[in-house]
């Protein structure tokens, strides 16, 4: 469950683009879902447009991809749907140079990972803005963000949590001090290695954990571990299915340390000047999409087994923003 938000080096960033600025978008397909308007897409305002949606290739980003489309489609449009690209500099710079149209980008990854910043801001409005604001230069334009917000969180099993009681960050830290052998943490290799990860945390919190008491392990195993009770504390994303299916209990980041990641509409910036409709028909939508949702829907795909387009599809209709063509 990635958004995507690497910090590199700006000379590397650039690398990575200039390849990316030569191919463009040469696969996808027309989404054909038979769909009409419901709460949205009523009178048809983006009938005549011919738009590509693009996503990253991960559960999350494909779901908000197909989404995307789907509201396009009862609104009117004609969609070819370009959804999976791998990486996060590809759809991006598609959008950005017109190969696509739209997609959901995350502010942090926009902050952090294309803009160089080192600081994440720590309000989502303002991370939002600042974002917004500086992308106008760049031909892209940002739609009002979602309260789906995939950062990193630590977690623990419901036997750990009814045992401990910890409910913040700063109780781990607490818990660190007060009894050091109760704390033990499983994370990735790059959260262990991270400014905006574990070293960063333990400074923010005055978390003092030992490094005999850390195992780095890949992502997948660590919600196993964490579940089973074999670390007390895993690192994990906070959007992603597993921490539903698996019942974890998710720490409070209650000093707000970890960046920002919500999920927003990157729309090409022309685009948005041609079709101004698409403000109002993704606005309901975006409002609506949480942390609550995203697991839900991650959990269909990745512990489910589900298709990402057909989940999607089936909350568009169960929320009411689509029917049935």
């Amino acid at each position: 469950m990635r958004r995507g938000a690497v910090l590199v080096p700006a000379g590397l960033l650039l690398a990575a683009l200039l390849p990316a600025a030569g191919c463009g978008l040469t696969s996808g397909s027309p989404m054909v879902d038979d769909v009409r308007p419901g709460s949205i897409g009523k009178g048809e305002p983006l009938k005549g447009a011919e738009l590509t949606v693009t996503s990253k290739s991960f559960t999350e980003s494909l779901i908000l991809g197909s989404i995307m489309g789907i509201a396009f489609e009862a609104a009117g449009a004609e969609v070819l749907d370009r959804t999976g690209i791998q990486g996060s500099i590809g759809g991006r710079e598609a959008v950005r140079k017109g190969d696509a149209d739209a997609m959901y980008e995350y502010t942090g990854t926009a902050w952090i990972t294309y803009m160089g910043n080192s600081e994440p801001i720590d309000d989502p409005q303002r991370q939002w803005e600042a974002v917004r604001d500086a992308d106008v230069k760049n031909g892209l334009t940002w739609l009002p963000q979602s309260r789906l917000n995939n950062t990193y969180a630590l977690a623990m099993n419901q036997e750990n949590f009814k045992k401990y009681r910890t409910k913040t960050l700063s109780d781990v830290a607490a818990l660190a001090e007060s009894d050091p052998g109760a704390v033990t943490l499983c994370v990735e290799s790059e959260f262990a290695n991270r400014a905006d990860g574990l070293p960063g945390m333990q400074k923010a919190y005055g978390m003092n954990v030992p490094a005999s008491r850390i195992t780095q392990m890949d992502t997948g195993i660590i919600y196993t571990q964490a579940a089973k009770g074999s670390c007390t504390f895993g690192e994990v994303f906070t959007t992603d299915g597993r921490i539903k299916s698996m019942n974890l209990a998710v720490m409070d980041d209650d000093r707000k340390f970890f960046p920002n990641y919500n999920a927003a509409p990157e729309i090409n910036s022309k685009t948005f000047e041609k079709w101004p409709a698409i403000a109002d028909v993704l606005a309901p939508v975006t409002a609506k999409l949480d942390n609550a949702v995203a697991q839900e829907l991650n959990a269909r795909v990745d512990v489910g087994g589900e298709d990402p387009h057909a989940v999607a599809l089936d909350w568009m209709k169960d929320e009411g923003f689509v029917k049935e063509g």
